[in-house]
């Protein structure tokens, strides 16, 4: 492979090279940019598969309450504060925010009024910590999914909201506001924002003097979401017809124990779409609950009660706190059921997805046995139902963990499209790298067939130049010899005729000797021109056989032969000390051929930038050089001239650069 060849294919192959490590201007978040693909790849399908074990985001429909809702500013960075009295210490550790959610025309659900930085303050009446503070560059926004947000437990009796950026307000232009639909604040499993019934009359949620709108519902238990825990399966609710005044519901827990919470869940009866009815939840407006150690309740205590006094006092899961009581039945006993709205073909109904009586945070009603009064129409399977653990989606989640499974798949729901983004990018960069090396695997095959062809023609370019210089060689090589025979003939004609018979014969003898071995030399000569490529060893010392040649030649000549630096001579590249050779030795011919001259003088020099051959004879001259030494000259790429001096004769000057490999192979031996 030629020097041509190896150039091209290396361009070719860095450029392949340059391709396979080109990089697309990078779109993805930077904290994937540094993930290989097969982490990409498996961070995606880890997401998918914990998104397959979370609660999803499923939105109630009906009326309720929205949440706090601030005044409207101007400006975001305005603050705003809200503190929610715990009403005694405790300790907490975990905070959620849920935020208030409208219809987006772009993104269908979105919140609005979720502040942009805030801090969450927890305390005593003597201490102040805060547990938890936020920026815009912690990029909380857009949201639909609540904010759960852990801390190590601190003791406190009070928490506190301070925004300080406030987001846009819905349906307004350039107006800020604060708004949240529940404040959860959790000790361990329960949330202790929730007021406790009988012991806080008055609304436990303080805020800045901005008088705030429906401050009293941020901590009334009502969120935005049904509960769809993803998990278990699908359990219709308990329907029950009331058939007399105050029905009542037993509950009964199998043991004494001390209980602080009850949560019923409400069901929707229709489920068509658009709902059939004004409302689709079959709940009563008012329902007293009371607890008591002995099946006749006769030691019956008062836990409890939910009254609907406005529409904003329903919603998918009313909860109810009330001071920590050992019981072990719990009775629901609805005071005013005629105030029902939903009704079946003419019938009131009655409706619970599930009810929990917590104790230690503990749903202590699963399972339980349930007993419907007289004056409820209802089966086992459905009083059953209602203490399942299930709800019409699936099992039903302890609300921290409710909470916290929504939190999360908000995050995974904002990591995965920049997963998926990242994935693109890298699959679209695979995709023109593979585009790339195929354009330069067809650009390399035309590049090697091309090298081939230019390989090939350089190969027969050579042959052809090693034929004509084959053709020279052979043309001068048994030129100058068979004109040299000639000569000797003409001597020995000479003399025979001018000599004594006995000198004669020993005269003759000398010629015919030197013809013989002359014929010899033009042989040995003929088979070295047609292996001059692969005899390398040929004119090893030109200086010498520069002599040799010039005194054969010119034996009945004055002849001086001159040389400067001869070692640089020895170490051209052979076919060059070749040709240098035959140029002399073809110069020599012709001067004895046609110059007629007596004398020749020739100098060969040498030196680093320059190779140089002149030969001057006082011959008759020539105008023009022969076209053997114009040959010569060609095969040698070296410059020729013909001068005739004012003395007369002829001045042949060959001269010739070394090549600047051959310099820098010398600089280096030298």
């Amino acid at each position: 492979m030629n020097p041509i060849q190896k150039y091209l294919i290396a361009l070719l192959l860095m450029a392949v090279g340059s391709a396979g490590a080109a990089e697309l201007p990078t779109s993805g978040a930077p904290a994937f940019k540094d993930c290989s693909l097969p982490e990409l790849q498996q961070r995606l399908a880890a997401i998918d598969a914990e998104l397959g074990q979370l609660a999803s985001f499923t939105v109630r429909g009906g009326a309720g309450s929205l949440g706090y809702r601030s005044i409207t500013h101007p400006q975001p960075d305005h603050t705003e504060r809200i503190r929610i009295e715990l009403g005694k210490e405790v300790a907490i550790d975990e905070v959620v925010l849920v935020p208030i959610l409208y219809r987006d025309a772009e993104t269908d659900l979105q919140s609005a009024g979720f502040p942009v930085a805030f801090r969450i303050l927890a305390g005593t009446e003597h201490t102040t910590h805060v547990v938890a503070s936020f920026s815009a560059e912690d990029q909380l926004l857009p949201r639909i999914g609540p904010l759960a947000v852990p801390f190590q437990p601190v003791k406190a009796s009070w928490v506190a909201i301070e925004a300080t950026s406030l987001s846009l307000a819905p349906d307004k232009i350039d107006l800020y506001t604060l708004e949240l639909s529940e404040i959860m604040v959790f000790s361990g499993m329960e949330n202790v924002a929730l007021p406790l019934q009988r012991s806080l009359p008055a609304p436990p949620v303080a805020s800045s003097p901005n008088k705030p709108r429906h401050q009293q519902f941020l901590t009334d238990g009502f969120t935005p979401f049904l509960m769809n825990g993803a998990q278990g399966s699908s359990s219709k609710s308990g329907r029950l017809v009331p058939k007399s005044s105050n029905p009542t519901l037993t509950i009964d827990l199998k043991a004494s124990q001390p209980v602080h919470q009850i949560n019923l869940h409400t069901a929707d009866v229709t489920l068509s779409v658009p709902t059939a009815r004004l409302s689709s939840h079959a709940v009563p407006r008012h329902v007293r609950i009371t607890g008591a150690n002995r099946p006749d309740f006769a030691d019956e205590t008062f836990l409890c009660e939910y009254e609907q006094q406005t529409i904003y006092d329903n919603g998918p899961i009313i909860i109810r706190r009330f001071p920590e009581t050992r019981c072990r039945y719990i009775r629901l006993e609805v005071l005013d059921p005629q105030s029902v709205v939903t009704t079946i073909e003419n019938r009131i109904i009655i409706a619970f997805s599930e009810i929990e009586v917590l104790s230690k945070s503990q749903n202590r009603a699963l399972g339980a046995t349930v007993t419907a009064s007289p004056g409820l129409a209802v089966s086992t399977t459905t009083l059953a139902r209602m203490t399942d653990g299930l709800n019409y989606y699936g099992s039903i989640l302890p609300l921290r963990e409710w909470m916290e499974q929504l939190a999360r798949r908000h995050d995974l729901e904002i990591e995965r499209p920049l997963v998926v983004a990242e994935l693109d990018r890298r699959y679209d960069r695979q995709q023109t790298n593979l585009r790339r090396m195929i354009w330069l695997a067809a650009v390399l095959a035309v590049g090697i067939l091309f090298t081939f062809l230019i390989d090939r023609l350089l190969r027969l370019r050579a042959i052809l130049q090693t034929r004509e210089r084959i053709a020279a060689n052979l043309h001068d090589e048994l030129g100058a010899n068979l004109h040299a025979i000639g000569i000797l003939g003409d001597l020995a004609k000479q003399e025979v005729s001018d000599v004594e018979e006995d000198e004669r014969w020993a005269t003759l003898n000398h010629y015919i000797n030197e013809t013989r071995t002359l014929t010899e030399q033009t042989a040995k000569m003929a088979q070295r021109c047609t292996n001059m490529l692969e005899a390398r060893e040929i004119h090893e010392n030109l200086v010498e056989e520069m002599n040799i040649t010039g005194e054969r030649l010119l034996a009945d000549l004055q002849h001086n032969l001159s040389f400067t630096d001869s070692e640089r001579l020895q170490r051209l590249h052979p076919r060059r000390r070749i040709g240098l050779y035959l140029f002399y030795k073809e110069g020599l011919s012709n001067i004895i051929r046609h110059a007629r001259a007596s004398r020749v003088e020739t100098q060969l020099t040498a030196d680093k930038n320059r190779i140089s051959l002149i030969i001057h004879d006082n011959g008759v001259g020539m105008a023009t050089p022969p076209p053997s030494l114009k040959r010569r000259a060609r095969l040698l790429k070296a410059k020729l001239s013909v001068e005739t001096p004012a003395d007369g004769g002829t001045k042949i000057t060959l001269w010739f650069r070394p090549r600047r490999r051959l310099r820098r192979k010398k600089s280096r031996n030298t």
